[in-house]
């Protein structure tokens, strides 16, 4: 077995068994990186003295003994997690410079199980937006047809894993930015529970909307990271104090007798025909291996990015205003005449146009007057949708819908449309506005508009599984359950 296609599982029984050192393994990662990334452009910065350090570290924990499971195994992190003395730019030209003196929890987690850090990964600056186009540093492009975005906002992390340019990587989720990547790339990704992973020393986006997860080549693999990451925190007061199940321990428990709900709204008017086929035929399989297929019907998931698009520019806003160029971000290169001007030049300089727009939006709907007629009301939106899914989830276990609409589209192709660039993330965002956790895996292969994909390739199909809150579990099991009876999550591109 290629030394760079292996599983967590697969590396993490080689390096026990010496076959290769976590050196080796390390040392494998950066020459495909280098080989591969200029293409690609998935990564921002290369941690390469800082990863050998680590994995010389690894092979000393591992000959002791003392190893984890992730000890020793090459990962990448999305340039939104603070990483102590390693660069963290939110792809913004605002932090351009910013070196973080300390780690965020989930880092602090995965050092502490002897992880490899490879470096940080591209993403839409700040986490705001669905393409990956809206970075300082270039937009990623899709590993299976470089003519074609890589989704957003964590579409590095999305690539790395797919182009074998890392084992597993960790991303964010406010809206869908972990799973659309996942979709358009063909790898598996995790959107939490609201609060099951630890936000604290995560640049903020959207603070009641925001959720940590990962991007991995399996279920398997997803569940053993999740496994040492999850957890309350006393830095965030958003993560319960509450058990965190051993996640790959009963991950092959067979999905015989288990409720799966379709809901239409997800399957009707503006989602691709092929898209649609490729995951009723998912579905297909869940019904062969004994699962029972009900209807249901989730009929405010129309309003969700209309709430979305009000509450979560608000709380960006909110959460911004503290880079002014004076206590964070950077200076302006021309200052003007007094404060009002260095603001102006700060942020002008600083901020690119979707943080701008998304920014002006959110003072506006926050400012007197406008309050109660937007901001409360898209707040009171979200309770119906949380209801909403609480009373389907009375009927059956999970649920399963495409996530994405359509497949990857061209790199420019929407830059310019803001609502059909928005509406991409139809059927995600009400994932995220219920707080529930959803597992997006690969489903199969469609054409892009206009035949087959530049490269020669067709282009990858992800479907999500939906559960209640704190099922990461379940999802786990029917999720492997899964990617045992079909083999599209084994698909690597050729790049």
């Amino acid at each position: 077995m290629d030394i760079l296609s292996m599983t967590i599982k697969d590396a993490a029984i080689g390096l026990k068994s010496k076959k290769f050192s976590s050196v080796d393994l390390t040392k494998a990662y950066f020459d495909r990186i280098k080989k591969i990334n200029p293409t690609l452009n998935a990564y921002v910065y290369e941690a390469k003295d800082e990863a050998f350090i680590d994995a010389e570290n690894a092979d000393k924990r591992i000959a002791k003994g003392s190893a984890a499971v992730l000890t020793g195994i090459p990962c990448a992190i999305k340039d939104i997690f603070c990483t102590k003395g390693i660069r963290t730019t939110c792809c913004s030209k605002i932090l351009e410079n910013f070196v973080p003196p300390y780690d965020a929890t989930v880092i602090s987690k995965l050092k502490n199980v002897g992880a490899v850090f490879l470096g940080k990964t591209n993403m839409d600056e700040f986490a705001c937006g669905g393409s990956n186009e809206h970075s300082c540093f270039g937009p990623v492009k899709n590993p299976w047809d470089i003519s074609r975005v890589s989704g957003g906002s964590s579409g590095g992390s999305a690539a790395a894993v797919s182009a074998d340019l890392a084992l597993f990587a960790l991303g964010t989720d406010t809206g869908g930015s972990i799973r659309e990547p996942a979709s358009f790339c063909g790898c598996t990704g995790l959107k939490v529970t609201y609060g099951r992973v630890s936000r604290s020393g995560v640049m903020a986006f959207a603070s009641s909307w925001d959720t940590i997860g990962t991007f991995a080549k399996t279920v398997e693999d997803a569940a053993i990271v999740l496994n040492a990451i999850a957890g309350h925190d006393e830095r965030d007061s958003t993560t319960p104090n509450k058990p965190v199940p051993d996640y790959p321990k009963n991950i092959n428990k067979e999905v015989k007798g288990l409720k799966i709900g379709v809901p239409k709204e997800y399957f009707g008017e503006g989602i691709d025909s092929k898209v649609r086929e490729i995951v009723m035929a998912a579905i297909k399989e869940f019904e062969k291996a004994g699962a029972k297929i009900i209807e249901v019907s989730l009929p405010m998931t129309k309003y969700a990015i209309a709430a979305y698009y009000i509450a979560t520019p608000a709380e960006l806003s909110a959460n911004l205003a503290r880079f002014d160029g004076i206590r964070f971000g950077r200076k302006p290169h021309k200052e003007g005449k007094d404060l009002y001007d260095y603001y102006l030049a700060a942020r002008g300089e600083g901020f690119g146009d979707e943080i701008k727009r998304r920014i002006m939006m959110g003072t506006y709907v926050l400012s007197a007057g406008y309050y109660d007629a937007y901001y409360l009301k898209a707040q009171k939106i979200r309770t119906l949708i949380i209801k909403e899914f609480e009373k389907a989830f009375e009927k059956v276990d999970i649920m399963i819908s495409p996530v994405a609409p359509f497949p990857a589209f061209k790199i420019g192709e929407k830059i310019d449309d803001l609502l059909s660039m928005y509406l991409a993330d139809a059927l995600t965002i009400p994932i995220n506005a219920a707080g529930v956790p959803a597992l997006a895996l690969p489903a199969g292969f469609a054409k892009g508009d206009g035949g087959v994909a530049s490269s020669g390739a067709e282009l990858p199909v992800g479907m999500q599984i939906i559960g209640p809150q704190f099922s990461e579990e379940l999802l786990f099991q029917a999720g492997h359950a899964y990617q045992r009876l079909t083999n599209w999550h084994t698909m690597r591109p050729s790049v």
